[in-house]
């Protein structure tokens, strides 16, 4: 069985990734303190890695706006993840 990452393990990996002391998964990723958009890129790298079921790329990002919250990121990996992996 594959693996699909909580939230909370989405949010640990950006904090390794940004050094932010914290990472709310409701806070806009735009404002989070310490997080820009080259830690996104390196942390979506790592998540390739880690995760090469799921076909997650740059479009997790594309439309990021003061909307745009790691729980919003979290929903857009979960619709990719392959049916046979649920």
């Amino acid at each position: 069985m594959s693996q699909i990452p909580t939230i909370e393990d989405l949010a640990q990996q950006l904090q390794a990734v940004s050094g932010a002391q914290e990472i709310d998964a409701d806070a806009a990723l735009q404002h989070i303190a310490d997080v820009d958009s080259l830690d996104l890129m390196e942390w979506l790298y790592g998540f390739q890695n880690q995760y090469p079921h799921i076909p997650a790329d740059e479009s997790l990002f594309a439309d990021i706006d003061d909307t745009t919250t790691l729980r919003v990121v979290h929903e857009r990996i979960l619709a990719l993840v392959p049916a046979e992996a649920n």
